[in-house]
Order: C-alpha cells, then structure tokens, then sequence
C-alpha cells in the first residue's frame, strides 16, 4: 500500500485529493445517524423520534471520546511519516489498537452503568424513556466496534490515504440503510431496529477493514506481538490526543446540557433538536473534513520543515468549508420547513423547529471558522491550546449561556438558538486572533 506525500506536489491539489475521500467518509458516516432518524420519522412515532434523538446524543460521548484519541493517533502517525520514521509509525499503530481496545471495554462498562442515570439527568421526556433507553443500550453494547473502527480509519489517514476509510465506512453505511429498513420498516422492530442496524453494520465494516489490510501487506502485520503497546508512544499518544478528547467531551456536556433544556419543552423541543443536530452535522461536513486534513497535512509538513506549505493549506480549507457552511445557511433562512420535513412531517415538529433553524443555522458558519483553525492547531500538536479554548467556549460560555436563555425565555426554541452562534462566534474570534499571533511569533524567530 502506497500512502500520499503530503508535503510535496500542488498545494490545492494535495489538499483536495486528500481532503475529497475524507468528506465522502463523513458524508456516509453521518448518514448513520440522519437514516436512523428517517427510518423512526417515517414507520414510528413522534415519541420514537424524540428516543432516538435524545440517545445519539447520549451515544455521542462515546463518538466525542473516541475522535479525540483517534485524531491525537493521525497526528503522531503523520509526523513519523513525515519523519520517514517508518518503525515508529508500525510501534504507534500496535500501542493505538491496543490502547483502543482496552478504552472501548471500560466505557462499555461504565455506560451500561450509568446510563438510566445520563437519560434521568437529561430530562428525557418520560413518554420516550424506555424507548430512548433501548436505543442507547444496543449501541452501548456495540462500542468496541467503533471504537476500532476510528482507530483503524485514523491510523490509515496518518499514513496518508483517506480513500481506503471512506470506502469501509461507505459499506458499512450501505448495510445500515438495508438492515434500517429491514428491522424497522418490515419487521417492526422500532427503535431497536435502528440501533441493531447500526451496530451489525460498524462491526462488518471493522471486520472487512482488518481482512483488507492484511491481504494487501499493510505496513502493519496485525500479528499478536506487534500489539505490545510502547511505553514512549503510549505517553506521546496521551499527551495530544487526550487534551483533544477532553475538548470534544466538554463540548460534548455542553451541548448535552442544551438538550435537557429543550427537553423540559417536551416531546416536540426533543425532537426539533434531534433533527436540528443532524444539520448540524451535514452543515459542518466540509468545516470537519478540512479541519481532520489539515491535522494529517500539518503534521506532515512540519514533520518535514515545511511550515509555509501548512499555512497556505490553512486559508484554502477555510476558505472552502466558509463557502460550504454558507449554503446551509442560506437554506434554513430561506425554508427551514423543508429541512426539517425531510425527518419528520409531524406538522407541531415542524412549527416549532422554524424559528430554532432560523436562529441556530449561523452556527453552520461560525464553526467552520473554529473547526479549520483548530484543525491546524491540532496538526502542530498544540493541542493543549486547543483543549483549553474549546473546554472554556463549552463549560463557561455555552453552559451559562444556556441556563441564562433558558431561565428567562423558557422553551422559546428561537431564543434558544442563538447561544450556539453566539458561543462559536465568540471562540473563533479569539482562535483566530491566536493563529495570526502565533504565526507570527514562528515567523520572527526563525
């Protein structure tokens, strides 16, 4: 398997080449989350709806914890690369796999504990409650898969090929919408349908990611031994990749904390959210694959003394993903109700979703912004700066923020929406001002 040099060729052809199999993969990957919700739209009932809503959320502080591991596995890999470290970068996949696996047993262990707790805390509304806590048990159980298939995904983007995840997770995504409509739709089998789907579909597509790369002579063997963890590269790995976790959990809670408050609204504001979260995902695709290139890209390049390179790849994938997010925008403001029809045609959903699409949609282009930035951030291994911008724009703006809305508007859902603009506004001002400053700094005592 031949990896793609970062750090040499056409600038935006680097960028773009690589980049393009990495939105393909997020685009698939999220059509996970958006088909669950289709499926439950279009066979279940508005409570169904609020269940899964509410429990991707739960499910996704697992996704929060595992994307900042794997992403502190991409840049270390993607340094060595561009070290031309190659035993290096065999010792970091082994102590990745391994470290992953034993992450993904202990938070199955704690999430089968305290979930009925998480769903208590969040207010979940109690018509949705059995149902929400089915949906999150399943996709409890099926954490390992996950857990392994991000790893696998982000080891292989750190070596450079962002083509051969998007192709696992395009299968994986594929089998989801069957089994979706197969377990939902013509065994009647609800929430738990999609949940199963989802978790039978990750654990097929970590099987075949694993019997690929050992048929294709991948730099890793996966025999037993190489799976010894190093003790250096485990610390190395800690050292950028859980500051980058700690900042996604936080901003994982924050987001958690928005949603209890809209759950106080009922079944409705739980499911306004629910379909306002997948937007969100599909709005910030092209601000989240940039961000995760530009990591890869960084990292290479200062790996190889080519910083230059790495700031020009900066303001092309900002430039990009700003575009991109625009579009979003300009949807909501435009029909907000079409957005949201397409999950759900309960007409009280769609009433009270206007007004929260109009307002929160500016977020699409505010974390575009935040998103780029600290994606290059991340790639020079700054990743404590990171942790701590990203942990106080959660903890003491969005939370406060969230309770000060909440207390004096109530369940007014287009007050609501515009804390989250208003937050990554704010965040991306002052990381903005950082990587202007920081730059410069570099740029004067070189």
């Amino acid at each position: 398997m031949k990896a793609l040099d970062l750090s040499e060729g056409s600038i935006p052809k680097t960028l773009f080449r690589f980049a393009l199999p990495f939105l393909l993969a997020n685009i698939l990957q999220s059509l996970y989350g958006a088909v669950d919700l289709f499926v439950v739209g279009k066979f279940c009932s508005a409570e169904s709806v609020a269940a899964v809503s509410t429990g991707t959320q739960v499910t996704q502080i697992v996704t929060s914890l595992v994307t900042g591991l794997t992403l502190g596995s991409t840049i270390v890999i993607g340094s060595y690369m561009g070290e031309k470290n190659y035993e290096k970068v065999k010792k970091t996949i082994g102590t990745t796999l391994t470290v992953f696996t034993i992450t993904a047993l202990v938070i199955t262990a704690l999430m089968l504990v305290f979930n009925s707790s998480i769903l208590n805390l969040l207010h979940t509304p109690e018509e949705s409650f059995d149902l929400t806590m089915v949906y999150v048990t399943i996709c409890t159980l099926g954490n390992i898969f996950i857990c392994l298939y991000n790893a696998i995904s982000a080891i292989l983007r750190g070596y450079g090929d962002s083509t051969r995840p998007m192709i696992f997770v395009g299968i994986a995504c594929c089998l989801n919408i069957i089994l979706d409509f197969l377990f939902t739709g013509f065994m009647g089998m609800g929430v738990a349908g999609v949940a199963l789907a989802t978790v039978i579909s990750q654990a097929v597509s970590m099987v075949i990611s694993i019997v690929y790369l050992k048929k294709k002579n991948f730099i890793f063997d996966f025999a037993l031994p190489s799976f010894r963890p190093d003790r250096e590269i485990t610390k190395k790995l800690g050292s950028v990749g859980i500051p980058i976790s700690f900042q996604e959990l936080a901003v994982r809670i924050s987001f958690l904390y928005l949603t209890m408050m809209m759950n106080s609204a009922g079944v409705y504001g739980a499911a306004v959210v629910g379909v306002g979260a997948k937007y969100d995902v599909f709005a910030m695709l092209s601000a989240t694959s940039m961000a995760n290139t530009l990591s890869a890209i960084t990292a290479q390049n200062f790996g190889r003394g080519k910083p230059g390179r790495a700031r020009t790849s900066l303001w092309l994938a900002l430039s990009f993903a700003l575009f991109v997010s625009f579009l979003f925008w300009l949807w909501a403001q435009i029909s907000p109700e079409t957005m949201i029809g397409v999950f759900t045609k309960d007409p009280n959903v769609i009433k009270a979703g206007i007004p929260y699409f109009r307002t929160a949609s500016y977020d699409y282009m505010m974390t575009a912004l935040v998103f780029t930035l600290n994606g290059y951030l991340n790639g020079r291994q700054k990743t404590v700066w990171t942790m701590i911008s990203c942990t106080a724009g959660a903890l003491l703006l969005r939370i406060p923020m969230v309770w000060f809305f909440g207390e004096r508007f109530g369940s007014d859902l287009g007050k609501l929406g515009i804390i989250a603009p208003t937050v990554s506004g704010i965040m991306a001002l002052y990381t903005l001002i950082y990587v202007i400053w920081e730059g410069r700094k570099k740029k004067a005592s070189s």
